[in-house]
Order: structure tokens, then sequence, then C-alpha cells
């Protein structure tokens, strides 16, 4: 059985669209909604709800609480996967990396360029991909997006692309 440990912090991916208001908002996880419609064999979730946010709007106390959390899951996980905003990711990205010297298992981040309730979203795909990353990959900090897994440091959102790349890519 592998244990996966999620962290959801809120960001595109978890966007919801309010009709009365006419905004997309971080209100709750969607985790379970993607993850209900996969199947997942020999696999134990815990499920992390930590923070409901755009990371634009994350701040150091919000980073902070991703680095402890994910150390304590560590200990009892297999891999953690980190559900992130991609306009900061790479900044709390690099926290983790700066701070976890060495982990234990796969530490892998994903999100999406746009929410999971529309229909051209790509939140189910990056979220396999993760899932996959999360029993394949070798300890260390990663992103998972885009059928690409890239291992911190110099990992960076490519806004022109609208997809993570290595500091070197163009």
């Amino acid at each position: 059985m592998t244990r996966i440990t999620f962290i959801t912090t809120g960001g595109t991916i978890e966007k919801t669209y309010d009709e009365h208001t006419g905004i997309l908002t971080n209100q709750h996880s969607i985790l379970n909604h993607i993850l209900t419609g996969l199947r997942l064999p020999d696999l134990e979730i815990e499920q992390r709800n930590v923070i409901f946010k755009d990371s634009l709007d994350m701040n150091e106390t919000d980073r902070q609480i991703i680095l402890d959390l994910t150390r304590h899951a560590m200990t009892g996980s297999d891999a953690v996967i980190i559900l992130h905003g991609t306009d900061t990711l790479e900044k709390t990205g690099n926290l983790l990396y700066e701070n976890i010297s060495d982990p234990h298992c796969p530490i892998i981040f994903t999100g999406a360029m746009r929410p999971y309730e529309f229909r051209d979203s790509d939140a189910l795909q990056n979220v396999t991909e993760s899932l996959f990353a999360a029993r394949t990959a070798d300890p260390g900090i990663y992103v998972a997006m885009h059928n690409r897994l890239l291992r911190f440091p110099g990992v960076r959102k490519n806004k022109e692309k609208l997809t993570f790349t290595k500091k070197a890519e163009k």
C-alpha cells in the first residue's frame, strides 16, 4: 500500500465559480472530485486542506505552514503532493528545496493553468501525472505538470508557454 499525503493550498486548480457574484474564488478543495474519477488501487490518501488562497495572495506565513506540514507529512508518507497556485509555485518550491536538505520521499507540486471546473482544464492531467510521479520518482522536490517532471532548483513558470520549465530551457 502506497501512502500519499495531499496538501491543498488553493490556487487556480481549486477555484470555483460563484454564479451569484460571477467571480472565481478559492472556497474549498476540489481534490475529492478529481480523485473520485480515478482508479487508484493500493493507494492510501491523506488530505490536508491548509490554505484556500490564490498563490498571489500567499505570504511568508502561508509558505512556512506549507513547509512545516510537508516536513511532518514526510514522516508517515511515501510521497507528498502539494496542490498549489502556479503564479508563486516556484517561490514555495524553492523554499522547500532550501529548507529540506534530504527529503525522505518525493515531494511533488502540481496545479493548473485553468480551474478544474473549466471544460478545458489541465487539472485532471496534472493531478494524474503527480500521482504517477509520486510512485516512481526518487526522493526530491519536483513539479509535475503537462507531461513533465522537473526537479528543483531551477524550475520556473514560463508565462509565454503557460507551463513550467527549467531555467536553462527557452
